[in-house]
């Protein structure tokens, strides 16, 4: 499929397959994790994800992809997107 003006340029997007499988693409960092939640910074803000048996079974910071196994019930947006604080501050709040 060409790309041209009128084809939309994801850069932040998430895929759910069965709430067992998660790939989250415009990744930019990766915060903590253990096998109930996973905290990202994306391109729209800290994604905080939540669940049981969680596991990266993928991660390519360079191209900005994660992908997550386990159980997932939540995923939330820290809705103060637009702060310049680091995800280190956030997290420490």
């Amino acid at each position: 499929m060409p790309v041209d003006d009128k084809t939309p340029k994801w850069r932040h997007q998430i895929n759910l397959i069965d709430r067992e499988e998660m790939s989250v693409e415009g990744v930019d960092n990766l915060g903590s994790y253990d096998e109930r939640e996973i905290i990202m910074e994306t391109e729209q803000g800290v994604l905080t994800v939540k669940g049981e048996g969680l596991n990266i079974k993928n991660l390519n910071l360079e191209k900005g992809n994660v992908i997550i196994e386990g159980t997932v019930k939540s995923i939330v947006y820290d809705d103060d997107i637009r702060q310049k604080k680091g995800l280190l501050e956030r997290l420490l709040k």
